[in-house]
Formats: C-alpha cells, sequence, structure tokens
C-alpha cells in the first residue's frame, strides 16, 4: 500500500514514467470533466479545459523537477500571457484548481494520490449535482414590467403580484426611450409553477400591453 502512493519519479524522469503520468493526468482529466458536466451548465471550452490542465500542470513539473533556473525560465514565460477571458463563477474556479491539484501530483510522480484525489473529488461532485447541495429551496425569478412614463406605479400590481407571488420586492426602476417609458425590475418567487403566463397576462391589462419579461435572475454571487 506504501508503495501504490510513492512518486515513480524518484530516481529522475524516464520516457517510460512520462508516459505513465501523462496517461493518469488525461484519464484523471477526463474523469473530473465528467463529473462537473453532470447537471451542470458548461461550455465545450471548458470541458476541454479540465481534459488537459492535469496534463499541462504534470508537464510543468516535469520540466522543473527542482531546477531553479527551469523554474524562472517557467514563469517568465506565463508573464507573457494575457488570459482574455470572462471571469469564471466559483464551482468553475474550484474545478480547475482540482484539475491543477491532480496535475501537481501527476507531475511529482504521485500517480496514485493523485488518483485517489480524483476519485473523491468525483463523488463530491456528483453527489452535490444530484443532491442539490447548496440549492436555495424557493426559486426566485426576475420579473420586468415595461409601463408609460404617465402611468403611476405605486401600487397598480400589488393585488396581481400577492395574488401570484409568495413574495415580492421592486429591485430597480429606470426610464428608457428617452424617457418615454420606465422599466420595473422585481425579484418575485412564485406561489406555484406555471402560472407565469397567467401572472403576464394579468399585468398586460394594466402596463398597455407593452413589454413584460419573466426568467432567472443574473446574480453575481456565484463569482470569486
Amino acid at each position: 500500500m506504501s508503495d501504490l502512493f510513492s512518486s515513480i519519479t524518484y530516481n529522475g524522469v524516464t520516457v517510460q514514467n512520462f508516459l505513465i503520468c501523462t496517461a493518469f493526468s488525461l484519464v484523471i482529466g477526463l474523469a473530473m470533466a465528467f463529473a462537473y458536466s453532470r447537471r451542470t451548465r458548461y461550455t465545450q471550452s471548458f470541458l476541454l479545459t479540465m481534459v488537459v490542465m492535469p496534463s499541462v500542470v504534470q508537464m510543468i513539473i516535469m520540466l522543473v523537477n527542482g531546477n531553479l533556473g527551469t523554474g524562472i525560465a517557467v514563469a517568465g514565460a506565463f508573464t507573457l500571457v494575457r488570459f482574455r477571458s470572462v471571469p469564471g463563477n466559483a464551482k468553475e474556479i474550484s474545478a480547475i484548481f482540482m484539475a491543477m491539484a491532480a496535475g501537481f501530483a501527476c507531475g511529482t510522480g504521485y500517480v496514485g494520490i493523485a488518483s485517489l484525489f480524483a476519485l473523491i473529488m468525483c463523488a463530491v461532485m456528483l453527489l452535490a449535482a444530484y443532491t442539490k447541495l447548496g440549492a436555495p429551496r424557493l426559486e426566485e425569478k426576475n420579473l420586468k414590467i415595461t409601463i408609460p412614463e404617465s402611468l403611476d406605479y405605486s401600487g397598480i400590481f400589488e393585488e396581481i403580484l400577492r395574488k401570484y407571488t409568495r413574495s415580492y420586492e421592486l429591485v430597480n426602476i429606470k426610464t428608457t426611450n428617452l424617457g418615454s417609458l420606465y422599466k420595473l425590475d422585481y425579484l418575485i418567487v412564485m406561489k406555484e409553477k406555471g402560472k407565469e403566463k397567467e401572472m403576464i397576462d394579468a399585468l398586460r391589462c394594466l402596463n398597455g400591453n407593452l413589454e413584460i419579461s419573466c426568467g432567472r435572475p443574473v446574480s453575481n454571487e456565484m463569482t470569486l
């Protein structure tokens, strides 16, 4: 058991060790990408990044391998790279760090530890996905109502919102179309699913049949 979790590169990096570590890195990356994609919104480029990230980190660690000059050269090379991607949310950043940790373990030859770590992390991600760990019990929606500037919105929609929602809150008001229209943003929690159309039809009778939208709110709470 102790040999299973020892480094296979303690006598130096050989072609055989390199191929073994790379194979483990790719398998671990594929397993993590598969676990991450379960019941989660993702892009093809992000999953590809998760697959190759352990192998890339493993290669860097093997190149450095205690050589200070090589380590400085690698650090200098990375300073030339400008990352132009949009900020990721907390779950994406955590997945990237997990892939990097597995790559570090493979790069130092600890393929047994890397495999055990990946197995545990994949199990945690799958458990969180299928049990909806941390998901809010009540789903908030963003209700946007467009009204003409002549309409006094104070209290005009209260009766309808009390009828169809558990809770509602006016969070933003702004003008549009050169000030001729107002847009009201509400955060609401519906009493019953599938009643959105009925609620919107009732609201349309009060806002002059102008634009109304109801959907999932855009939130930055998940970002790091």
